[in-house]
C-alpha cells in the first residue's frame, strides 16, 4: 500500500517540488529538537487541555450540587425538629415582639411562655416562612446546622444573677403588699 504522498502523487493532485519541500521541512523540524525529545503535537496538547478544563468544570459542578444537597439536608433535619418540638401557642395572648431582619415581628404566647423566653429558656425559631417557640436545647441543636434559623435565644447568664445578686440571701415575706 503506497502512502498518501505516493497517492496524491499518482493521482496529479500535488507535484514532486512540494512533496520535496514537505519533506525537508519535517527532516528539518527533527533536526533542531533535541535528542530524545518527542515531538509535541499541538492537536493533543490542546485536547489534553480540553479534557483537563472539562475535568475541573465537572469537578466544580458536582461540588456544587453537593453543597445544595447538604443544604436541603440541613433545612429538612431544622424542620423536623421544629415541627416535633414546637409550643402550642394557640392560648396565647400575650405579645410577645422581637426584631427580625431589621424588622419588628409580633407573636402571641400565654403569659409563662413570655417570661420563660425572657430568661432563655425557650426560643423562637424561623421555619417555612412561620416564627414557632422551642425549647431552648432544640434551638441550640438548631443553630448547630443554621445560625439563622434562631431569632430569638436570651443568653441564660444574664438573666441568672443568682451569685451576684445582693438580696440573695433575704427572703421575701409572703404577707408582703406593693
Amino acid at each position: 500500500m503506497a502512502s498518501l504522498q505516493d497517492q496524491l502523487l499518482k493521482a496529479g493532485l500535488a507535484d514532486d517540488k512540494k512533496a520535496k519541500a514537505i519533506r525537508s521541512e519535517k527532516r528539518k523540524q527533527r533536526k533542531q529538537q533535541p535528542k530524545g525529545a518527542a515531538q509535541v503535537n499541538e492537536a493533543e496538547v490542546r485536547a489534553r487541555q480540553a479534557r483537563e478544563e472539562k475535568a475541573e468544570r465537572d469537578r466544580q459542578l458536582n461540588l456544587q450540587r453537593q453543597q445544595a444537597a447538604e443544604k436541603k439536608a440541613i433545612q429538612s433535619q431544622i424542620r423536623q425538629l421544629t415541627e416535633t418540638n414546637r409550643l402550642n401557642r394557640s392560648r396565647g395572648e400575650t405579645s410577645y415582639q422581637f426584631v427580625h431582619d431589621k424588622k419588628i415581628k409580633k407573636i402571641f404566647v400565654d403569659d409563662t411562655m413570655v417570661d420563660q423566653l425572657s430568661r432563655g429558656r425557650l426560643a423562637i425559631v424561623y421555619v417555612n416562612e412561620s416564627y414557632e417557640v422551642v425549647a431552648e436545647g432544640v434551638a441550640r441543636k438548631i443553630m448547630e446546622r443554621d445560625m439563622n434559623a434562631v431569632v430569638v435565644l436570651h443568653d441564660r447568664k444574664q438573666e441568672d444573677a443568682g451569685e451576684e445578686d445582693p438580696y440573695a440571701g433575704y427572703e421575701i415575706p409572703d404577707d408582703l403588699m406593693w
